[in-house]
């Protein structure tokens, strides 16, 4: 049986994060490289008019879709749009060999690694620019509150430590049949409020981080975050331009009734949306499409949008 909506004002406590759409220039580089570096497997593809569209996952499941626009300029780190995606692993050994993957691509760049108390995250740049993270979560009974908010910080990761740790030839071979998942998704804004007017008060997620300098985190259900905010980059952004980068961040919650409850909180906002009877897609203040649906699951599902 479905929970029930919080109420009126938030996303119900079963919200989770979907596979996110990149838009590609170069669809078998970033295959290739999703295949290799984080053990995603094709899927299914289908094309779009001068489009294809190709499905990437693991166990069957979508994590992740290309859309090949070559047309597009590349991304702009200055403008609104992607700052990572994040892939949630269940274990440290299989954070650890994902990690291991992804470091011994040469197409990636390896960017940091941090202990964030609720969490630990390993951080790369795919070869298009995009912001992809590793991370596990510590168990959720050790997670500190402090004045409300969850407490997080940035400290010392050693990658040759962890995986030393954690790294066996059997979690590494078995890497590709191991699950994985969307955990959450950082963007890029050009202001902080503009993005808690939005993503908090209109789509109904609630803050869990509003302290952090040049940020916002927010989460359903108590989670540390399933989406973040920040202008570090990209302080006064306009609306995106068409480029490579972010196509879509998709969210999925359990019932009709929740997508109701949306559509009444972007109607009171005078926001433009569109329902499909099975999903609810709305464009953030910089133009970055977020779609709210019913759960599917499958490639042909996320394909069909």
């Amino acid at each position: 049986m479905n929970a029930p909506a919080i109420d009126d004002l938030r996303l119900n406590a079963a919200t989770t994060m979907d596979a996110v759409t990149l838009r590609v220039g170069g669809l078998e580089l970033m295959s290739s490289y999703y295949a290799n570096a984080l053990a995603l497997t094709p899927i299914e593809e289908r094309a779009r008019g001068r489009e294809v569209h190709r499905v990437l996952g693991r166990g069957g499941v979508p994590l992740l879709r290309l859309v090949h626009t070559p047309e597009l300029p590349a991304v702009d780190p200055r403008q609104a749009g992607l700052y990572h995606t994040a892939f949630l692993f269940d274990t440290a050994p299989d954070l650890a060999a994902t990690v291991y993957r992804a470091a011994r691509d040469p197409r990636s760049r390896f960017t940091g690694a941090a202990d964030h108390l609720v969490s630990e995250a390993f951080y790369f740049t795919d070869p298009e620019g995009n912001g992809v993270e590793l991370y596990t979560d510590r168990d959720r009974d050790t997670w500190q509150h402090v004045n409300g908010e969850i407490r997080m910080d940035v400290l010392a990761l050693d990658p040759n430590s962890y995986l030393q740790r954690h790294l066996t030839q059997e979690v590494l071979d078995a890497a590709p049949r191991r699950p994985g998942v969307v955990g959450h998704v950082h963007l890029q804004v050009g202001d902080v409020a503009r993005a808690k007017d939005f993503y908090v008060d209109a789509l109904g997620f609630e803050t869990t981080i509003g302290t952090y300098p040049g940020a916002l985190f927010a989460s359903a259900g108590g989670y540390h975050h399933h989406v973040a905010m920040n202008v570090w980059q990209s302080r006064g952004a306009g609306p995106r331009a068409a480029s490579l980068g972010l196509g879509e961040v998709a969210i999925t919650v359990p019932g009709r009734e929740d997508l109701d409850a949306l559509a009444a909180r972007l109607r009171h906002r005078g926001l433009a949306f569109a329902d499909e009877g099975h999903e609810i897609a709305v464009d953030d203040p910089w133009g970055t499409r977020i779609t709210v649906a019913l759960p599917e699951g499958s490639a042909a599902d996320l394909l069909s949008r």
